[in-house]
């Protein structure tokens, strides 16, 4: 199947720069699998398209501070993107510019983490050792920065340089690229469907007796790689890592006995537990990484309804709602996302297919 059959037309002042001021005032387009219906709705409708004994499942990863901007020894800036920790102090990254970087050499960040290269960068990729007098989540929460997906244009600094204006927005992006239920930090990019929900929303499904399970997937830097095979088949999905305990996979697995719906909230918990879903539709219990690329084709085996949010032209993500709704579909309805002026990505509206 040809990548060039996932591309659409994207005016650039419909991708969303800031989040709404209220996270669960964004608009919601409903699509109808079964007949290709549209409805134009808001999120707060999200609880009269479910029922009790439904099982809605959230991805609580926590968005790290994971983009760096530090010094070489010879002034030049350079920027890092922690991506996957490796033990010991040692993280893969992506860097910016790499080509002169050189292993052995030493950056420094604000005076707080020092990265050392221990792997060549000449793709942009490699394995750095940090050091910082504590513990690195406390040091980054200080110098690190949001990482944000580069469709969202900032004009970030480190956080010592940064004026007054810059801290504002940084403070702004920590809070807002995070959905409130986020517990389990290791995600460099987030879970964006889930970045609708307020305390207010859960409560209502609660009240509405429906279930919430709660499952982890670590989003990586991946999730924004773009599938340059000409074949999507061809395409080799990042490692992201997940977990899903006892407790989540009970929850999901009594729903579906009592006759209830698996609603995934975003793509990421699709993946999670289609990797683990046996053929009967039940959920085991389990930690590890995930590589699952789910396109066309594909079989579902427990997820029955999705929210997720507007995605990228030739995206894995675009890829994965067209698996689920049809590919001519699910285009349709992003033709008519864009002709309703739709807000579009991290920071835009979401879209419900049932």
């Amino acid at each position: 199947m040809r990548v060039n059959l996932f591309d659409y037309d994207l005016p650039t002042e419909l991708i969303a720069q800031q989040p709404l001021p209220q996270r669960s005032a964004s608009r919601m387009l409903v699509l109808h699998r079964d007949s290709g219906a549209i409805e134009h709705r808001r999120f707060t409708d999200l609880p009269e398209y479910l029922a009790a004994q439904d099982c809605a499942v959230i991805n609580q990863t926590r968005v790290i501070p994971a983009r760096l901007l530090g010094r070489r020894s010879t002034g030049g800036q350079v920027e890092l993107l922690l991506v996957d920790p490796l033990g010991n102090g040692r993280w893969e990254v992506l860097a910016r510019p790499a080509g002169r970087l050189s292993v052995g050499e030493r950056i420094d960040f604000s005076g707080e983490i020092t990265a050392t290269i221990e792997e060549g960068l000449s793709d942009g990729r490699g394995v750095v050792s940090l050091e910082c007098p504590g513990e690195l989540m406390t040091s980054l929460n200080h110098v690190g920065l949001t990482p944000l997906p580069p469709y969202i244009h900032r004009d970030q600094q480190p956080p010592r340089e940064a004026s007054s204006q810059q801290q504002a927005q940084e403070a702004a992006d920590r809070a807002r690229y995070q959905t409130v239920y986020a517990q389990d930090p290791g995600a460099v990019a987030a879970p964006t469907a889930g970045l609708h929900f307020d305390e207010e929303m859960l409560e209502r499904l609660v009240i509405g007796d429906v279930e919430i399970a709660r499952i982890t997937l670590h989003v990586s830097a991946g999730t924004f790689r773009p599938v340059r095979a000409e074949n999507i088949q061809e395409h080799d999905m990042d490692a992201e890592r997940y977990e899903v305990t006892a407790e989540a996979a009970q929850a999901i697995n009594a729903s579906r006995a009592d006759g209830g719906r698996i609603v995934a909230v975003g793509t990421t918990v699709v993946r999670t537990l289609e990797t683990l879903a046996h053929d009967s539709g039940q959920i085991a219990t389990d930690s590890g990484e995930t590589r699952l690329f789910i396109y066309p084709g594909y079989q579902f085996r427990v997820v029955d309804m999705l929210l997720t949010n507007f995605h990228l032209p030739r995206s894995t993500l675009l890829m994965l709602v067209s698996a689920f709704a049809g590919r001519e579909q699910v285009l349709a309805a992003y033709q008519e996302a864009v002709a309703r002026r739709y807000r579009f990505y991290s920071y835009g509206d979401c879209m419900l297919v049932i």
